[in-house]
C-alpha cells in the first residue's frame, strides 16, 4: 500500500522573502498553507496546528513537495513570475470561502485589483462584501492565492492578515502601487 495513504504527511519549511520569512506547507495534494511572519513563535505552533487540522504528521523539509513552491515564490519576488502554476490543496477552506478564493486565484491576475463587492458579485453573492473580507482573512494560501489584490471600492487598501505594509509591498511589486520611498 502507498505510504502516503498509510501515513499522510505535511511537509513544511521556512523561506526568506521580501516581506519576511514565510512558512510553507504541502501535502500530497499540493501547497496547503503559506504563513506570514514565520519567526520562532510561528515555527513553534504552525506545523503542529496544520498536522492536527489535516490529520497528518508534520515533517520539516525544503525538498520534495516544497521544492517547486519555493522556486516559484523566489521567482515571484524577483519579478520573474506573474502567475503561479502549483497544485493547491484546498482542504483548509470550505464553502463560500473556498468559492471566493478559487475565483480570486483564477480571475484576478497579477498587476490588477478587485473590490470586495465585485468579488462577491462574481461568485453570485452580491451584497456579501463583508463575507468576502472574512474569506480573505481566512485565506490559508496568501501570496499564491492573491488576497492582497482585493481592495476597497473607494480605493482604500482594506485589511490584510499579513499587515498593511506587507499588502503595500506586494501591490508595489506587482506595479499596482508606487514603490515605497524607503
Amino acid at each position: 500500500m502507498d505510504s502516503e495513504v498509510q501515513s499522510p504527511r505535511v511537509e513544511w519549511t521556512v523561506v526568506p522573502s521580501d516581506i519576511g520569512p514565510l512558512l510553507l506547507a504541502a501535502t500530497g495534494q499540493g501547497l496547503v498553507s503559506v504563513a506570514f511572519h514565520a519567526g520562532a513563535a510561528v515555527r513553534e505552533r504552525e506545523p503542529a496546528r496544520l498536522g492536527t487540522r489535516l490529520g497528518a504528521e508534520p515533517v520539516e523539509s525544503a525538498a520534495g513537495r516544497l521544492a517547486e513552491p519555493i522556486r516559484q515564490l523566489a521567482a515571484y519576488f524577483e519579478g520573474r513570475l506573474t502567475a503561479f502554476d502549483l497544485p493547491l490543496d484546498w482542504s483548509l477552506t470550505t464553502g463560500f470561502n473556498r468559492q471566493v478564493l478559487r475565483e480570486l486565484a483564477s480571475g484576478v491576475p497579477y498587476g490588477t485589483v478587485v473590490g470586495y463587492g465585485e468579488l462577491a458579485e462574481r461568485v453570485g453573492q452580491p451584497g456579501a462584501a463583508q463575507a468576502v473580507g472574512a474569506a480573505m482573512g481566512a485565506n490559508p494560501l496568501p501570496v499564491v492565492v492573491p488576497c492582497h489584490r482585493v481592495v476597497e471600492s473607494d480605493g482604500g487598501l482594506g485589511g490584510f492578515g499579513g499587515g498593511l505594509e506587507t499588502k503595500r509591498r506586494l501591490l508595489a511589486l506587482e506595479g499596482v502601487l508606487p514603490q515605497p520611498l524607503f
